[in-house]
């Protein structure tokens, strides 16, 4: 089934429905599998002419229409043409229904009524007011009406077809889309199981379980760790499972951020002090090495130390080894280390800025983790996971978002990766007060807006029709290389196109890899 509400909210969709409009003052509606006119939709969104609130409102008008929608899918369904052009006489307007088929499957038809195939004479357009205002128009809108309607020649025909049919393509691929997303996570249920966790950590994507594959083969190593990922991914909850599915996971868990304190504070807290050392050491103090002993020590940050600082943690990584500050007698520990940074440590390396020796002695086992904008078939399970958690600390009934807001935040990029997520929605369960289902509109205004700019932007309402739709093509075909990682195979099916059309439209446009590069 398709999910109509869905459909209305796509900018491509919109943006189309926005030069129909406003060239030639024609509305864009949607039918389903029947000929049904979707009422509800046309309610909640822009509509360029009046005609078409006239027909929702005058129920003998929309039974009329509806039936001409029925004839025109019955046409399709016999001839199987792209389209269908039907006049119907009872406004006296043309109407063109082109279909949506999904899986060799009419599902519904995109309509675009209120123009003419013919030259509009005189008489016509007092013919046309005059039926505007028999069935209740009143005579301001039914003068606009007759000032506005538009002639369609032939010329222009196959152009116009084709921005029509546009907005049916479109929302082919996106059903296909939703579907395969909701496949893709029913497949991984399958496959994993309740594997959908490790500890803490959440996620049934590709990258997460090849992650739980590493951690299980780790667990009982004593080797040391480097953790690398941006801020927000998850590098602490990784480093606490690493300690506690390992042998000392009954022994302390220590945490420092190496960018926390300047050099001499950050040297008192890993290796202690004695009394007198300096202004304020009023008493021997342990330091976090020596808390850690027999148990695992997690250096966050360790990007950011400095190359004293650096000589120092070497020493405890080869010889177990340090001196407080202000003693001459060494101590000696037992203890894992754990590091992490959001850093380029081999790039520092060759710059210079880190020591080469540390480095290695750090990553023994090296894990990456993704990002977010990496891992996105895991954001339903996140998300929900969150809100969940957010609406039992609140005491609150449980919360769901809505397709449309899941949509919304698959098509943002998340910077701040699963912290921001979590953010988000914890600010989600703030601002919808008693509403169960999230809409898109309670997301932060930065996640709309960006999900809208990844799409197909900047599409022009004005010049010749056929430069318009060829730039909307460009367009449309750049944005979807990129996603695909060019992949042309599946972006072609994705367009409704052979392979061979779009290698030729890709090279008619000069989207070629090595030229975007350049």
């Amino acid at each position: 089934m398709i999910n109509w509400d869905e459909f209305e909210h796509i900018h491509v969709i919109k943006k189309l429905k926005s030069i129909l409009g406003t060239w030639w003052n024609i509305d864009v509606i949607f039918t389903d599998e029947r000929g049904k006119v979707r009422v509800g939709e046309i309610e909640k969104t822009r509509v360029y002419n009046k005609c078409t609130h006239l027909i929702i409102k005058d129920e003998n008008l929309l039974q009329g229409f509806q039936e001409l929608s029925a004839a025109a899918i019955s046409d399709l369904k016999i001839t199987g043409n792209r389209f269908v052009l039907k006049e119907w006489d009872t406004l006296g307007f043309s109407v063109c229904f082109l279909p949506i088929i999904i899986e060799n499957e009419l599902m519904g038809t995109v309509v675009a009524a209120g123009f003419k195939t013919s030259d509009i004479s005189t008489e016509f357009l007092e013919q046309f007011k005059q039926k505007l205002l028999s069935h209740g128009m009143n005579e301001v809108d039914a003068t606009e009406c007759k000032s506005k309607i538009k002639y369609v020649p032939e010329q222009d025909r196959e152009h116009f077809i084709d921005l029509i049919e546009l907005v049916s393509h479109e929302i082919i691929v996106l059903h296909l889309e939703i579907s395969s997303r909701e496949e893709r996570i029913k497949e991984l249920n399958k496959e994993l199981g309740s594997r959908y966790k490790y500890d803490n950590m959440i996620g049934k994507s590709k990258s997460m379980q090849t992650l739980y594959s590493l951690l299980d083969k780790i667990k009982f190593s004593e080797t040391t760790v480097l953790i690398q990922g941006e801020n927000g991914t998850g590098k602490e909850l990784i480093a606490k499972s690493i300690h506690y599915n390992s042998q000392r996971k009954d022994r302390p868990f220590v945490i420092q951020n190496c960018s926390a304190f300047n050099d001499n504070l950050l040297e008192s807290e890993l290796f202690g002090h004695t009394k007198g050392a300096f202004t304020g050491a009023i008493k021997d103090k342990k330091g976090l090495f020596e808390m850690a002993n027999f148990g695992t020590f997690f250096l966050d940050e360790i990007g950011d130390t400095s190359p004293t600082m650096q000589v120092k943690l070497l020493r405890v990584l080869q010889e177990g080894t340090f001196i407080p500050v202000g003693s001459t007698q060494q101590r000696k520990v037992d203890v894992r280390i754990l590091a992490a940074t959001n850093r380029d440590l081999k790039k520092m390396v060759a710059d210079g800025t880190f020591r080469e020796d540390l480095y290695y002695r750090l990553n023994v086992i090296n894990i990456r983790v993704p990002t977010l904008k990496d891992r996105k078939e895991d954001i339903p399970l996140l998300s929900e996971f969150f809100l969940e958690k957010a609406c039992e600390r609140s005491k609150v009934p449980k919360k769901i978002l809505t397709k449309r807001a899941l949509e919304k935040l698959y098509d943002y990029n998340w910077p701040g990766n699963v912290r921001e997520l979590q953010n988000e929605m914890e600010r989600i369960l703030v601002v919808s007060g008693n509403e169960t289902k999230i809409t898109a509109d309670l997301l932060s205004g930065k996640i709309v807006e960006k999900s809208q700019a990844n799409k197909v932007q900047g599409t022009r309402v004005d010049g010749k029709l056929k430069d318009a739709i060829e730039e909307l093509e460009r367009n449309m075909i750049r944005e979807g290389l990129r996603r695909t990682g060019w992949n042309k195979s599946r972006l072609a099916k994705e367009l409704g196109i052979s392979r061979a059309g779009l290698i030729t439209k890709v090279e008619k446009y000069e989207l070629e890899k090595r030229k975007q590069r350049a």
